[in-house]
């Protein structure tokens, strides 16, 4: 039996069928924990299964990020900003040769 409260962010292996998975969500309202499986599956347990459910605390798995489909690549430049060339001048999307049907001659 579950005595653990389920904690957003926490992974655990539910001993019955030997999977991990992390709480990612936790809905008071309708009375659940959203969880996602280390395969990328997505599920919802309902507190009442929650605490009827043999479950141990786990550590993250060492490729935790494949259920989110991440590579190394992904990181590299994760926190960079895009600021285009010109962002401010609201000129840059007109063609210069041609404004309303006149030439720049």
């Amino acid at each position: 039996m579950a005595s653990q409260v389920p904690t957003i962010g926490a992974w655990y292996q539910d001993a019955s069928n030997d999977q991990l998975f992390e709480v990612v969500a936790i809905d008071e309202q309708a009375g659940a924990a959203e969880i996602q499986y280390l395969d990328g599956d997505v599920g919802e347990l309902d507190f009442d299964t929650w605490q009827q459910m043999l479950l141990l605390s786990a550590k993250p798995p060492e490729d935790w990020r494949a259920s989110y489909e991440l590579s190394n690549e992904d990181s590299l430049m994760a926190d960079d900003v895009y600021v285009p060339e010109n962002w401010d001048d609201p000129l840059s999307v007109l063609d210069s040769d041609t404004i309303y049907g006149l030439d720049d001659f």
